[in-house]
Formats: C-alpha cells, structure tokens, sequence
C-alpha cells in the first residue's frame, strides 16, 4: 500500500478546509440528493462527499454505508488531491500496487472499484471527493463520468454558498 503523498500546498489547503465551517456538521438534504445520484447515475452501491483532513477523511454525505469517516492513511481520496484537475479512477484496486494490500480492499468495505472528482474552491484547492465506490472491478462511461464531473462542481457550488450565509451571518 502506498501512502497518499500531501500536496505541497497543504498547510494552505487545511486552512481553506476549515473556511467552510463544514466538518462534523450534520447530514443536510442538498448533499445528500447528490451522493445519491451519484450512485444511481453509476450504478454503485456507494458514494460519498469527502472532506480530507489532517489525519483523517470525513463523510459530509455517505450514501450506501453508515462510516462517517477512516483514517487517511487508507484513503483513496486524499491520493486524488495530488492530481486536482482530473479524476482518480481505479476499475481494480486489487490490480493497483497503490491500493491492493490497503485494510479497505482487503477487508471491509471490499472498495475495489472507486472513481473520484476532486472537489475544488475557487481559490485552487482540492478540499476532498466526491467519489463512487463498488465492491468489484467496473468501468464508468463517459457520460457517467462527465455526470459526476457536473455533480463535484455542484457540490463546491453548495460550499460556497454555505461559506457566503455565515459571512452574512
């Protein structure tokens, strides 16, 4: 297994992270409705909005498992903020030296499959996913993952708005 590599910017990207104010909030509706046409657009039993932390990933969304968080050292997302402006996808993370011998693929979840969109704020940072997950090999067609392209977008469209109404506030 190999470790997620911190992006070089990641003091900057950490206090960008806590701008929004959005870790450890409660479930809220918006999020939800995108974790689960995610899923339904992929056909994967799991997705999730991730917010990658110092030491951890947490679920602002998860649907199709009850984890609200694991360990970053196991995390496929934080590997995904090292290359921000396209998605990771891993169609087999037995077959990935990156991920095969990781306690999440050898043991429960079983995430084999993952794909995800970096999520990022209008300053450049790559805050965290939003990620499909299955527990056997797949492909995503273009469109699906064109779809899912749309719906991180969506998904920093919320942040911001959030991050404006405490401003207001």
């Amino acid at each position: 297994m190999t470790q997620p590599p911190q992006p070089a910017n990641e003091l900057s990207r950490l206090e960008e992270l806590d701008s929004y104010n959005i870790l450890d909030t409660l479930s809220e509706q918006d999020y939800d409705d995108i974790t689960s046409l995610a899923a339904t657009i992929c056909k994967t039993p799991v997705s999730l909005i991730t917010f990658v932390d110092k030491d951890r990933q947490w679920f602002k969304s998860h649907y199709g498992t009850s984890e609200t968080q694991t360990i970053r050292e196991y995390s496929f997302c934080a590997h995904a903020l090292n290359s921000p402006h396209e998605p990771l996808i891993v169609e087999d993370s037995r077959q990935d030296e990156r991920f095969a011998d990781n306690p999440m693929v050898t043991g429960e979840p079983y995430v084999i499959f993952y794909t995800g969109f970096p999520l990022i704020n209008p300053n450049g940072y790559p805050l965290g996913t939003l990620c499909v997950l299955d527990h056997k090999p797949r492909k995503l067609l273009r469109e699906q993952l064109s779809a899912l392209q749309i719906l991180s977008k969506q998904v920093v469209t919320l942040l911001e708005m959030r991050k404006s109404n405490i401003t207001l506030q």
